[in-house]
């Protein structure tokens, strides 16, 4: 009976308030870079959905997206899990092991059938036969093409579900794919990065339950309000690299100084996330900010685009040498302006001003 509540009445119960439930609702509409007046739709979504189940699938991978998750602030992983979504099977999370895992996988397909949710952390082998990874006597290929035969949609979470990740990284020896190019007869969503922002999983499962419908995504399937725009033109160091101001070395002037990280392999420009937005940690910091380049982990096979301490011009061919020119461009505007700059001064003192 309680499973067929409303997340309204259950929230309720939970002593949550209306204003705190619209709260979220704001925040989450403004997550998803959603209008306004989407907050009063995602709230009566919410209201009214019932617990959403969720089959959550590990194979070739490091256990990091799990990990990122679970440090989610907005809603965070408890509230998820409780007031949300039935997290029916987890390899991670889940306290039942062995038969017991395995039926209550088996049981939520059945008890949901085309309503479920596919959540897949993990690229799948498929040389030889796929068994470079097994789970219960069964190839990660059977349990993906088993789960996912019924399901209302699959979030691929993290670059290898996404592109394949590190495990297709050449050469390849399991013959690691994506997971969209084994499930092609339901949607797909992408949620890329190694790991991927915590609030961009909850965020897409938020809008999943609101709306009953798959957001806008970008032409690598992933939700456009997450990867609408590259890291480079959202880094509080554009202005730097507008005046061509860049670190040399990670312990340079300039690295001291906060400049630029593109001649030390910043591939920003050309990675596509809202890492310099939302940030990690609930907002405290993110790897450029920490002065680290961005290493463009969210991108299709960002392991194998040269090294990750060498300038885009000369790691990734054509896009690099454009971005290169960008730079070079960067560099000349910050001469050319530091040279008006002191025509200025010069002339001023001349004048006696």
């Amino acid at each position: 009976m309680a499973e067929n509540r409303s997340l309204g009445y259950m929230l309720a119960q939970r002593g949550i308030s209306r204003r705190a439930f619209l709260k979220y609702a704001s925040y989450t509409a403004s997550l998803m870079a959603l209008p306004t007046a989407a907050t009063t739709a995602i709230a009566q979504g919410l209201a009214n959905a019932r617990r959403q189940s969720v089959i959550w699938l590990s194979f070739q991978e490091c256990t990091g997206c799990t990990e990122s998750i679970t440090r989610a602030d907005s809603p965070s992983i408890e509230d998820l899990i409780f007031d949300f979504i039935s997290l029916d099977y987890h390899h991670t999370l889940q306290s039942v092991s062995g038969h017991a895992a395995e039926e209550a996988r088996k049981a939520a397909m059945a008890e949901n059938k085309g309503k479920y949710i596919v959540v897949v952390d993990g690229s799948v082998p498929t040389k030889d036969g796929g068994i470079y990874s097994t789970i219960a006597g069964m190839t990660n290929l059977q349990m993906l093409e088993e789960t996912t035969r019924d399901a209302f949609a699959v979030i691929s979470v993290g670059t290898c579900a996404a592109f394949g990740g590190i495990p297709h990284a050449d050469p390849n020896p399991t013959g690691a794919v994506a997971i969209s190019e084994l499930v092609t007869h339901i949607p797909v969503i992408n949620i890329s990065g190694c790991p991927p922002i915590p609030e961009a999983m909850t965020g897409t499962i938020s809008y999943l339950l609101s709306f009953g419908a798959v957001p806008e995504l970008d032409h690598l399937g992933r939700p456009k309000a997450f990867f609408g725009e590259n890291i480079h033109d959202r880094c509080y160091r554009r202005p730097f690299y507008e005046r061509g101001q860049f670190a040399e070395s990670f312990d340079d002037e300039g690295a001291r100084k906060g400049w630029c990280l593109y001649k030390v392999g910043c591939k920003g420009p050309v990675t596509y996330n809202a890492c310099a937005t939302l940030k990690w940690n609930g907002g405290v910091s993110f790897p450029i900010q920490s002065g680290h380049g961005c290493l463009g982990c969210s991108e299709p096979d960002f392991w194998d685009m040269g090294s990750f301490y060498k300038p885009l011009s000369t790691s990734v061919g054509d896009a690099g040498a454009w971005i290169g020119a960008a730079a070079v461009a960067g560099v000349a505007a910050g001469a050319a302006s530091a040279a008006y700059s002191r025509s200025q001064k010069s002339r001023a003192l001349k004048e006696g001003k």
